[in-house]
């Protein structure tokens, strides 16, 4: 592999603010020949802004004087990265990750902060016997009801994550006659039920979502995934609901607000 020198790639020795250290580039000045035509489509996107139309794979190879190959491994990782998208046959500037809280708040509360239009597809409202390795994370015995509801996440009719909640029939027995699948559990929870939510615990990791999951969600299997998992209790800290979401990682991003604790 061919390895140009740094003042091959367009500022290379510009630090944008937030971005890498040193743009990526190592400290012997030396990177792949993609990484060049990666930040040189980079600057590309940033002229074209948010739903411009990049050129084809031969117009870029010929315009950076690559193999198509190059290009592919350039736009592949700007694609993950949730820089580009495909539309059609083409490929377009993508708009801003959606920015998901990490607090005790729903979905659809996130997304409209942004002004973007929430939505949910029902995959499926399920009840079974709770087995004992989910007893306690839900209040229930073993053996007990419980529902399982999954839904495909919306942000402005585009998919863009996955959610199972489990919950016991006991605490919402009216699950299957009462909610809309497409609004929000929790506040079918706080208006219908007269549950409140009042702490939780989560945790993320990255994973791969599974041939059925990228199936629902419409994406290639090998794109990243952030999977939360969240163990949620009501204002008198009884155990309530488990849930699991997967979320694109191409198009969200995680934020929590710190403070001092003295």
């Amino acid at each position: 592999m061919d390895y140009p020198n740094a003042h091959d790639q367009p500022n290379a020795h510009h630090q944008t603010p937030g971005a890498p250290i040193r743009s990526g580039i190592p400290e012997h000045g030396r990177v792949p020949k993609y990484y060049v035509v990666k930040a040189h489509v980079a600057a590309l996107i940033s002229e074209l802004g948010e739903g411009g139309l990049l050129p084809t794979e031969r117009d870029l190879a010929l315009r950076y004087e690559v193999s198509r190959e190059t290009v592919r491994q350039a736009l592949r990782e700007l694609l993950l990265e949730g820089r580009l998208r495909r539309r059609g046959r083409g490929t377009v500037v993508a708009g801003p990750k959606l920015e998901q809280p990490l607090a005790l708040a729903s979905y659809t509360e996130g997304v409209r902060r942004q002004s973007r239009r929430p939505g949910r597809n029902l995959i499926g409202l399920d009840r079974f016997p709770c087995p004992e390795s989910l007893a306690a994370e839900v209040g229930a015995e073993p053996g007990e009801p419980v529902w399982h509801l999954e839904r495909v996440l919306l942000a402005d009719d585009e998919r863009v994550g996955l959610e199972s909640t489990y919950v016991a029939v006991s605490r919402v027995p009216r699950l299957d006659t009462d909610f809309e699948p497409d609004s929000s559990f929790y506040a079918y929870l706080r208006d219908r039920v007269g549950v409140s939510f009042g702490e939780a615990d989560e945790r993320i990791e990255t994973v791969l979502a599974t041939p059925r999951e990228a199936l629902l969600i419409g994406t290639p299997p090998a794109l990243p995934m952030l999977l939360i998992h969240r163990l949620s209790r009501d204002v008198a800290s009884r155990p309530l609901e488990r849930v699991r979401t997967l979320f694109r990682g191409d198009r969200f991003s995680f934020t929590v607000r710190l403070g001092s604790q003295g």
